[in-house]
């Protein structure tokens, strides 16, 4: 089977997609069959995990793909600026507004309207989002003629919907509407098959963004990037190479070369407990530095007596 890649992160898109494990697989499957319907799709997942990166592969592999892909956070827009946002305004609707504006919604037309962290949009916005998934039509504010939603609506969250609604922070007929079809989006702690992949493209990627080889991790490096649970996700590993690609200046990237929470190992993985990961790695660093204290507790980010 071939190997699919993709790059969970916004700041590093690919068209190709990096992942064996079978829950990733599983994703990748599920975006693959709603891709070529126009079903509105919720991708579910923590933060970091590709969720935007899966909307773009549903984008890609549907009948609109020769259409705009419009991506709107809706957590980076303040409450006031939400619906002016999304579905645009005529020139007068408020103070300040001396000409018409088109929304999201129009810009995506013939293509897919992307709504991240649809959970954090304020209640009068989600009536009028309601509106648009029922009725195929909005209005500008400030207008009275309505406008047809040629989209195709795809949303994505890590809160849990389902308490948002028992919080009434959430309402209920939308999030019925939006969860036609589901896509969970596996974090990174349960792809283990998968970070070795997704390191060694991030290190190709990296090299080639400046315009030299790749660097090789040490096996002292890998032990620690295996051995972290990465919270952060895909996201979190994209910006640890990173980094280790510009603190290493050559071509081997050392344990020393990777942040603090990854040496220390910031969480058990594979059973092992948090003493035992954190005695590997405070072992391998002294290795590296020949004993000296003093230097393996900066390169491990605390104090000489902590350590």
């Amino acid at each position: 089977m071939a190997t699919t890649i993709f790059v969970a992160d916004k700041e590093c898109r690919t068209d190709r997609a990096i992942g064996e494990s079978p829950q990733w697989r599983d994703a990748v499957k599920r975006a693959q069959l709603v891709a070529m319907t126009d079903t509105t799709t919720c991708l579910h997942g923590e933060s970091g995990t590709g969720k935007e990166v899966v909307a773009r592969l549903i984008h890609r592999m549907s009948p609109r793909r020769r259409g705009p892909f419009v991506a709107v956070n809706c957590a980076a827009l303040p409450e006031q600026l939400v619906e002016s946002e999304l579905f645009g305004f005529e020139r007068g609707a408020f103070t300040g507004a001396d000409h018409a504006k088109v929304g999201q919604i129009e810009l995506a037309r013939g293509g897919v309207l992307f709504l991240d962290e649809i959970g954090e949009m304020p209640l009068r916005a989600q009536a009028k989002c309601l509106r648009v998934l029922q009725e195929r039509q909005f209005v500008r504010l400030g207008g009275t003629r309505p406008i047809n939603a040629d989209v195709r609506v795809v949303v994505a969250t890590n809160r849990d919907l389902s308490r948002a609604v028992a919080e009434r922070t959430f309402r209920e007929d939308l999030f019925y509407r939006i969860h036609v079809f589901d896509i969970r989006i596996p974090p990174l702690r349960e792809r283990r098959e998968d970070l070795m992949l997704l390191t060694d493209h991030f290190l190709e990627e990296c090299a080639h963004a400046a315009g030299c080889a790749p660097a090789v991790l040490t096996t002292e490096a890998r032990d620690a990037l295996l051995a972290y649970r990465w919270p952060g996700n895909v996201r979190e590993l994209r910006n640890a190479i990173e980094r280790a690609t510009i603190l290493c200046e050559g071509a081997w990237i050392d344990v020393r070369h990777l942040p603090s929470d990854v040496i220390t190992g910031a969480g058990p993985s594979n059973g092992d407990s948090l003493d035992t990961v954190e005695r590997r790695a405070i072992e391998r660093t002294m290795q590296n530095v020949k004993g000296n204290k003093a230097r393996a507790a900066r390169q491990l980010g605390i104090s000489r007596s902590q350590l």
